[in-house]
């Protein structure tokens, strides 16, 4: 039943644009009449079976994507080189799809700094928040939103010192991933020689 709802949200995800895990774990739970939670699988199990759906059925689609997402991470991250990016996310792990975001975590100590650049960039965004576990302890983080762009950027602004941090979306989750702008550019460098 685990493998079944895991493909089951994968489908949702690939198809729907949705990128809650949590979400669309619920929704192939409702559609497939699952009403206990112990059945639903974990965030992996779901990112693994999103990959084999992207290869079975949107392989060249899938590959063109990831590269556009990859590349336009660079050049953002080198607009944003001061504030330290690193790139975290479905673009990072390679499982992002047609309708992923790219998502950056910025180290540095002053998100009014950001905001202030944005504006004198004449960025469109909105600001927001977002909870993260830093370390041991949960936070509630700034966030802005670029959505003037052709994709849909979203910067999380952590302290410079979180860098040294392990950072996860849920107490016991499991810790981001992240690279700094030489790793995309060389995760962007392999995907040319597949």
């Amino acid at each position: 039943m685990r493998e079944h709802l895991a493909h089951w949200a994968a489908r949702l995800m690939a198809q729907d644009g949705i990128v809650d895990f949590a979400l669309a774990k619920r929704k192939a739970a409702r559609q497939a009449g699952v009403s206990e939670t112990r059945h639903l699988p974990n965030n992996d199990e779901v990112e693994q079976a999103l990959r084999s759906y992207q290869a079975l059925y949107h392989d060249e689609e899938h590959r063109d994507r990831l590269r556009f997402l990859r590349a336009e991470a660079v050049r953002v991250m080198q607009n944003l080189a001061r504030f330290n990016p690193h790139l975290v996310g479905s673009v990072l792990s390679g499982s992002a799809g047609r309708y992923s975001a790219i998502d950056l975590h910025l180290f540095t100590d002053s998100a009014k700094e950001i905001g202030l650049y944005l504006l004198d960039q004449k960025t469109e965004y909105r600001s927001g928040d977002v909870r993260l576990h830093v370390g041991d302890q949960p936070r509630s983080l700034p966030c802005f939103e670029l959505t003037g762009g052709t994709v849909v950027v979203t910067l999380t602004v952590l302290s410079a010192n979180d860098v040294r941090c392990l950072i996860r979306k849920s107490p016991g989750g499991r810790v981001m991933e992240r690279a700094r702008l030489e790793g995309v550019v060389a995760l962007l460098a392999e995907g040319d020689h597949d």
